[in-house]
């Protein structure tokens, strides 16, 4: 892999991202800030391109694709609400919504402590590790891997859905949890805070993306890379894969925990839909538009597909999954390798002797 010095399209996308998020900070509170609606979509682009990242790491450098990453997505998701709203009780007394509709006089036993972050953010760690922990060491042990994990993947993330989906669950059941107030004392919806979670979500965007990238040009990456392409043998070398797939799924999963703590303050709501399993069949889709095994690719994929939907779920609501199903067989007839292949595609093939003579130069 290439030096991460003289990856210049890797570091031409961090450093944007840090240019963007420091612009909109010198700029927050002058004439020339960024509106409300653009600031929140730019964070919001930014939580689902952390996500499509941590699909790309199990998927594009460990071969294991997964259709179930929105379940730690929703992990960090409703664990991020149960904060909110928990904060937002004891600074302003207000009841949410889902106990006055459930009847309720009191937050179930199980929400103790979640006025403190440091406490949420632990438990959306332990519960997100648990589960990753528990069905990846099932699964790679029993070397479940293939078209049936990624069916047993899905699988998992629909009967967490249909689980959230019953109201005596405590997490909002079937409408959800919204209503936040406050988030550490602030209170949401101002311009301030769109601004800073839209900052926050660039600044872990990129955090994450350095990370990852150190992570796959190392020794450990190499090994990723060998168990994707030649598993069998690596393990007749004498490598214990079992504990690098686990080691690389849980970190995953994690990834995708942060991604959905960032985009719930943002959005304003969460709800069992979060777990249907289109939004993870959507993320596979962002990784491999953009280039599966890059992770420039999955971040550009992630941006340029969801940036397209929402301007035409706004003026074409109609005609977005048409044009994402276009999508999808453009990458698999013409690009095979996403929006990487740009940089090598050639619109008008040479002919005659320019075609041989190029013909002989690929075959060397």
């Amino acid at each position: 892999m290439m030096p991460l010095s003289k990856d210049r399209p890797f570091l031409a996308l961090v450093l944007a991202l840090v240019a963007v998020a420091l612009a909109m900070g010198l700029l927050a509170g002058t004439q020339f800030a960024l509106s409300r609606y653009l600031a929140n979509a730019i964070g919001q682009l930014a939580a689902f391109a952390v996500l499509a990242l941590a699909l790309d790491l199990i998927w594009g450098y460990l071969g294991i694709l997964s259709l179930g990453h929105g379940l730690f997505f929703a992990i960090g998701g409703y664990v991020m609400a149960m904060y909110l709203l928990k904060h937002s009780f004891v600074v302003t007394g207000t009841v949410p919504d889902f106990l006055q509709f459930m009847g309720w006089k009191d937050f179930p036993f199980y929400w103790a402590g979640f006025e403190f972050f440091p406490y949420a953010l632990c438990v959306a760690v332990a519960v997100t590790g648990l589960i990753a922990g528990i069905f990846g060491y099932v699964s790679f042990r029993s070397r479940v891997g293939g078209v049936y994990f990624a069916i047993i993947t899905q699988a998992l993330v629909y009967v967490a859905m249909l689980l959230m989906f019953r109201n005596d669950t405590g997490f909002g059941g079937n409408n959800g949890m919204t209503g936040f107030a406050v988030l550490f004392g602030w209170p949401m919806g101002t311009s301030g805070m769109i601004t800073a979670l839209a900052i926050a979500s660039l600044l872990v965007l990129a955090g994450v993306l350095v990370g990852c990238r150190l992570l796959v040009g190392s020794r450990f990456g190499a090994l990723m890379l060998a168990t994707r392409d030649d598993e069998t043998r690596l393990r007749t070398l004498g490598y214990e894969t079992l504990r690098l797939k686990l080691g690389v799924w849980c970190l995953s999963a994690l990834i995708a925990m942060l991604a959905g703590m960032l985009y719930v303050p943002q959005v304003g709501i969460i709800n069992p839909r979060v777990l249907s399993p289109e939004l993870s069949l959507e993320i596979a889709v962002w990784v491999a538009i953009g280039g599966r095994g890059h992770l420039v690719g999955a971040v550009i994929g992630a941006l340029l597909v969801n940036a397209v939907k929402f301007w035409l779920s706004f003026a074409a609501p109609d005609i977005w999954p048409f044009i994402l199903s276009g999508l999808i067989v453009l990458v698999v007839l013409v690009f095979p390798n996403g929006l990487m292949d740009l940089a090598t595609f050639k619109l008008v093939r040479p002919f005659g002797p320019r075609r041989a003579a190029a013909a002989l130069e690929e075959g060397r």
